[in-house]
């Protein structure tokens, strides 16, 4: 059984995922297109998209958290005092 919680975590993923692939296309881009274009190559343009980039995947972090607490606060938890553990089950 899926919950409306769970498919938001999923989409959440999809799209940072998304993000983080588009910032390492956009760099491959920008690497060949600096090397053809030598002098001519508008850094500021490029810099400009990964500024964009970057803003939409703090946007996703941010939204991430937001429902993470939102989770903990509907289930009793205080969002701040869950430690997170690093063992693999």
């Amino acid at each position: 059984m899926t919950t409306v919680e769970g498919e938001a975590r999923r989409a959440l993923s999809r799209l940072r995922r998304a993000m983080e692939k588009a910032r390492r296309e956009l760099q491959a881009v920008e690497r060949a297109i600096r090397h053809a274009e030598e002098g001519d190559f508008p850094g500021e343009a490029y810099a400009a998209a990964e500024d964009h980039l970057h803003a939409l995947l703090d946007f996703v972090e941010e939204e991430a958290n937001r429902l993470e607490d939102k989770i903990l606060t509907t289930g009793g938890l205080e969002p701040g005092r869950i430690r997170r553990s690093s063992s693999t089950s």
